[in-house]
């Protein structure tokens, strides 16, 4: 099931997607829920209900940590990559904007 295809995909969809995606990796890479909660500081609980698809919701701190437990720390950047420079941050006095006006 491909994350994110629908535009009317809720956050309670897209969290339990991403715990089902969550204990597959877990699983694959054979470490118990139990090493996950010690390694992230996150409770058993959480994990299960996250894994199990019965969370609506996560705080991106939580997630964070799950992922970094897992050995996948580095690839949350891949959420909002770097973006190359770009001449529209810049107003004609080549000062980088800080908002946008309309």
């Amino acid at each position: 099931m491909e994350i994110f295809t629908s535009k009317s995909m809720t956050t309670c969809d897209a969290v339990r997607e991403l715990g089902i995606r969550f204990r597959d990796y877990r699983l694959r890479i054979n470490i118990t829920r139990k090493e996950v909660s010690l390694a992230s500081g996150v409770g058993l609980t959480t994990i299960y209900k996250f894994e199990s698809g019965n969370m609506s919701d996560i705080s991106f701190g939580t997630l964070l940590r799950l992922i970094k437990s897992i050995g996948l720390g580095d690839n949350w950047q891949q959420l909002l990559p770097e973006l190359p420079p770009s001449p529209y941050l810049y107003d004609k006095n080549n000062v980088k904007r800080q908002r946008v006006r309309h």
